[in-house]
């Protein structure tokens, strides 16, 4: 069996994550490209690592995950409400992964007097809807964001939006994708995405995997891109969504944002409604992980930096409204002034 034979699937589709026989197989991200192995994660603790340490990343692929991750508990006997907790803290940015597990803890209230076997189908039966639907929903953002792109288009992108960061099929980069099967892509510039390199790592391994003509380039490199006129649109995920359309998402997207205002060039954010946060009003309520110095200073055990210096490693930034051009969820596309409520149509 190849590497691509072991990769997991749900419905069809290429995910990184698919619960099998009381446990969870798991593409572990932090050794892709060079090596696609799996594990195999059967204890909430597993579920809390693989989601701190980034070996699941991409705010609609850890809210799966969780959820899978309190199906474990049940299987495990263990008590619901505390596995939660510990799920909800691991990374503190991705609205999804609250949301997830907020569906969940919902099903288990209402089955919570009903016999373990019961509780267990239920809470099984919610993670499979959830990680069904957000399939589906990345479909629908493909549809809708080409239709934005130009023939021939030519697209600039940053950090990884793929299948790798859902429940299957990607956000941002299911745009690319569906663009890519009408024949409206010619080619897709991906950032490297510093400090974690996604864009290296993740999007090219899943660019070249789908065959879809790309480049990869240093982030630092996108102000000369843009300046040469070679790019027609900014593709960006999102982690959090504001109601009035502030966006949160891997730190160098604000910069990207600023950048493309200042050619002309649109700049789309492509997630799903339940990116939408509709308990806040604006980006300045988002709150902002700050993630481990080393990640900088010695990158997968790599000194590159003198010992004990210091660092500043925030994981996201926040891209205002005003420098997004429309925000594309499932539902279609939605563009300023931003009044986001979660339920848009």
């Amino acid at each position: 069996m190849t590497d691509m034979e072991r990769l997991p699937s749900f419905n069809g589709e290429f995910a990184p994550i698919a619960y099998r026989d009381g446990g969870i197989d798991l593409l572990d991200q932090t050794k892709l490209p060079g090596q696609v192995q799996m594990l195999r994660i059967t204890q909430v603790s597993g579920v809390a690592e693989a989601i701190r340490h980034m070996r699941v990343r991409g705010a609609p692929a850890i809210g799966i995950t969780a959820a899978y991750g309190l199906v474990l508990a049940a299987d495990n006997g263990d008590e619901i409400i505390p596995a939660a907790g510990s799920l909800r803290a691991t990374r503190p940015t991705a609205v999804n992964l609250t949301w997830a597990i907020e569906r969940m803890l919902a099903i288990f209230r209402g089955h919570k007097d009903k016999p373990l076997l019961d509780l267990r189908a239920a809470l099984l039966t919610e993670a499979h809807r959830i990680h069904a639907e957000d399939i589906g929903a990345n479909r629908c953002m493909g549809r809708h964001g080409a239709e934005l792109l130009p023939p021939g288009a030519t697209v600039l992108t940053i950090c990884n939006t793929g299948a790798l960061a859902t429940g299957g099929y990607g956000t941002a980069y299911g745009v690319l994708r569906a663009a890519h099967e009408q024949g409206r892509l010619e080619l897709v510039y991906a950032c490297e995405t510093r400090p974690f390199l996604q864009g290296a790592r993740l999007t090219a391994w899943e660019l070249k995997k789908d065959e879809i003509p790309f480049r990869l380039i240093v982030d630092s490199a996108a102000a000369y891109i843009m300046s040469a006129g070679k790019i027609d649109a900014v593709l960006a995920g999102a982690d959090r969504i504001a109601q009035n359309g502030d966006s949160a998402n891997k730190i160098g997207t604000y910069c990207l944002g600023v950048l493309a205002h200042h050619h002309g060039i649109p700049l789309y954010v492509v997630a799903p409604r339940s990116t939408i946060d509709t308990t806040i009003a604006s980006g300045e309520e988002i709150p902002i992980e700050e993630r481990p110095g080393q990640e900088i200073t010695a990158p997968f055990g790599i000194n590159i930096a003198p010992a004990d210096t210091p660092t500043w490693n925030p994981a996201f930034d926040v891209t205002p409204a005003s420098l997004i051009a429309a925000i594309v969820t499932e539902t279609g596309v939605h563009r300023p002034p931003y009044r986001l409520t979660g339920k848009e149509r």
